[in-house]
């Protein structure tokens, strides 16, 4: 197995951007070293009054916090440092939040989908680097679903949000050093009038292929709902349930790799999905009760879908045949999330468009509006090509 070395590991062999630096962390639980020791302790052994300040994302700076839900800043009992949230009343570090810093670290593991919230924590702390004036350091980490596919179409204009900041593909194939330089070079200089000093520091050992079970790297869930690789890898497609009125495994322990609903046949359902033969995956009848989010409590009807082969798997395209099939086996009882008021509907956000909602209305094949979705894909992989660092 690859022995691959994250950025915070060599950053630590070399840690002149440190010395003598009063610096804020971007960081939660997943800011750990391959023995699992987390940064925060390793910083504030190596330079004891450098680390000042604390920046968590979404779920907190512990990671307990559930989708979603608001998070607070507070005063850290053990280390005594201020834990600023970037998922509360503000999602970008104001110029207070940064007062007295000379440089900014962000350190947290993604999932490699458009929709984790943590990309944009880190555009936007990107923002306020430039604004500031402040170096912004990223220590790379592996997207845990590799770096050679990219699927599902291209973000649209006005369909932008803290689960789609920018038209990226659903699934980008870029580490967050990658997507850093994107970023900054793309949409932060245009939008602030200059980028901000960016530097990465690179992984060692790790190459496109590489999915992260081939790292040597101990997992850690990214979020509650992220236990493991077979979640990261079904997420791009299965997370276009949320915009629906169906499970998507929240309250149980395969979120994302089950979905259902308490008006589903099981096994009518995993029949005629399975006939679709979609490569990569089979589908199985299960009953789940979920223990929180939708029917909490209420027996759900439903699959679990089994990764066969995670190579020929195409997630996006599952994801949207699985809604496809369910809304046209219950379309009395299947239902879009209802938007907020002047807002685009939850599931045109994840679609980064309202294209494959109305086509689906309008009856047309789910594999005709993925081919036109995608469309966009060619320019946006010459683009990426200029940020590739691996």
């Amino acid at each position: 197995m690859t022995r691959v070395r994250v950025g915070l590991e060599v950053l630590l062999d070399a840690p002149t951007w440190l010395e003598g630096r009063r610096f804020g962390l971007i960081t939660n639980h997943t800011g750990v070293d391959s023995r699992l020791r987390n940064n925060i302790d390793l910083f504030r052994e190596r330079f004891p009054e450098g680390l000042a300040a604390i920046f968590g994302p979404e779920h907190g700076f512990l990671g307990s916090a559930q989708g979603g839900q608001e998070v607070t800043s507070y005063v850290d009992e053990e280390t005594g440092l201020r834990v600023f949230s970037l998922y509360g009343p503000t999602k970008k570090p104001t110029p207070e939040m940064l007062q007295g810093l000379d440089l900014l670290v962000f350190d947290l593991q993604d999932v490699g989908a458009r929709f984790y919230t943590y990309l944009y924590t880190m555009a936007y702390s990107l923002e306020a680097a430039a604004e500031g004036g402040l170096p912004f350091l990223v220590l790379d980490r592996p997207n845990p679903i590799g770096g050679l596919q990219v699927e599902g179409g291209v973000l649209e204009e006005g369909f932008s949000s803290f689960v789609g900041l920018y038209p990226l593909p659903v699934r980008y194939g870029l580490t967050v050093g990658e997507l850093a330089h994107l970023f900054n070079e793309e949409f932060v200089a245009p939008k602030v009038g200059r980028k901000a000093e960016l530097h990465v520091i690179p992984l060692e050992g790790w190459t496109r292929g590489l999915w992260f079970d081939g790292t040597g790297l101990p997992w850690v869930p990214p979020s509650p709902n992220a236990p493991g690789l077979d979640m990261a890898t079904l997420y791009p497609g299965t997370c276009f349930f949320e915009g629906t009125n169906l499970s998507e495994g929240r309250g149980t322990t395969k979120p994302f790799e089950m979905v259902g609903a308490p008006w589903i046949n099981p096994r009518r359902l995993a029949g005629r999905l399975n006939d679709l033969n979609l490569e990569g995956v089979r589908f199985r009848p299960l009953y789940f009760v979920p223990t929180f989010s939708k029917y909490q409590g209420e027996t759900c009807g439903g699959v679990h879908i089994h990764i066969l082969d995670r190579f020929s798997l195409q997630p996006v395209r599952l994801g949207l045949q699985v809604l496809g099939v369910i809304r046209s086996m219950y379309p009395g009882d299947f239902a879009w999330r209802a938007p907020g008021p002047g807002r685009p509907h939850p599931f045109d956000r994840l679609a980064g468009t309202d294209k494959l909602r109305l086509g689906l209305e309008q009856g047309r094949p789910v594999e005709e509006l993925v081919q036109d979705w995608e469309k966009e894909l060619p320019g946006f992989l010459a683009r990426r090509q200029r940020y590739l660092l691996y």
